[in-house]
């Protein structure tokens, strides 16, 4: 006699694969040369993915990777090179004296100044973004901190700051020092009337960080001037924050879109 009359019951076929709520991780890396060589493979990919963001705003905008032997050389994308082109070969290592050590092309005077600056005060940081992204620009005229208005925003909630000390486009370390001093132990900074900047362990995490902070600034401005939003509670944002705000989270979003690339645009990885 059936224990429930009337239910019949699914049976898991012999050969299903169990339950997985869980993506796998890239394998790990074994020599110095592994690690430089898929650094510089996710940092060429950010380019190519931020172009297709729309961040591709003329001279402007740079990402570096931390190079995993020499902590105090960084690799960027050359000046002038339009993100939708940029190649593993086309990246710059760079000292933090400014002394381009591989490649022939120039490096962004600014991007010397942030980066440099950023890896020298924050050894924990593996890559650092900046761009002019439209949405970024315009949340950084209001000189305010994102809100927590959705579970994507939760992300920065607590975890970024407003350096309120725009004085020209940044020519000078000093200044790369100061937003460095701003950024403190956190993750994302908003440069007043300039845009944003994410950091992050690693090259997928500050880049997938700058494309949903970008997200979560296009959201709130959305939301403001449809009518007045309401932020999730301190409680409510910090539990969330810790669920969806770590690194590993970054790194796994950004490798959904890594894989589209690499079977769209595998000449990046030349």
């Amino acid at each position: 006699m059936e224990a429930f009359p009337g239910k019949r019951h699914r049976r898991t076929p012999m050969n299903a694969p169990e339950r997985n709520f869980t993506l796998n991780e890239p394998a790990p890396r074994t020599t110095i040369e592994e690690e430089r060589r898929y650094r510089k493979e996710r940092l060429a990919a950010t380019f190519r993915l931020f172009a297709r963001q729309g961040y591709d705003h003329g001279l402007a905008g740079h990402v570096t990777a931390r190079d995993p032997e020499y902590p105090d050389r960084f690799w960027v994308n050359p000046f002038g090179k339009h993100f939708g082109r940029i190649r593993v070969s086309d990246l710059l290592l760079v000292d933090h004296q400014g002394n381009i050590l591989v490649g022939d092309q120039p490096v962004n005077k600014a991007a010397f100044a942030i980066h440099s600056a950023l890896h020298a005060a924050r050894p924990d940081i593996v890559s650092a973004a900046h761009t002019h992204s439209t949405y970024g620009k315009a949340w950084s005229s209001l000189g305010r901190l994102l809100d927590p208005l959705t579970q994507d925003a939760t992300a920065f909630y607590g975890d970024h700051v407003l350096f309120d000390d725009y004085t020209g486009v940044v020519w000078d370390q000093s200044e790369g020092q100061r937003i460095a001093a701003a950024l403190g132990n956190k993750k994302a900074a908003i440069l007043r009337n300039h845009g944003l900047l994410t950091t992050g362990p690693s090259v997928e995490a500050a880049a997938w960080w700058f494309i949903s902070m970008d997200n979560a600034a296009h959201t709130q401005l959305l939301a403001e001037a449809a009518g007045t939003p309401k932020p999730l509670s301190h409680e409510v944002a910090s539990l969330t924050a810790g669920q969806v705000g770590g690194h590993r989270s970054a790194a796994l979003g950004f490798h959904s879109l890594w894989e589209a690339l690499v079977e769209e645009e595998p000449d990046f990885l030349d």
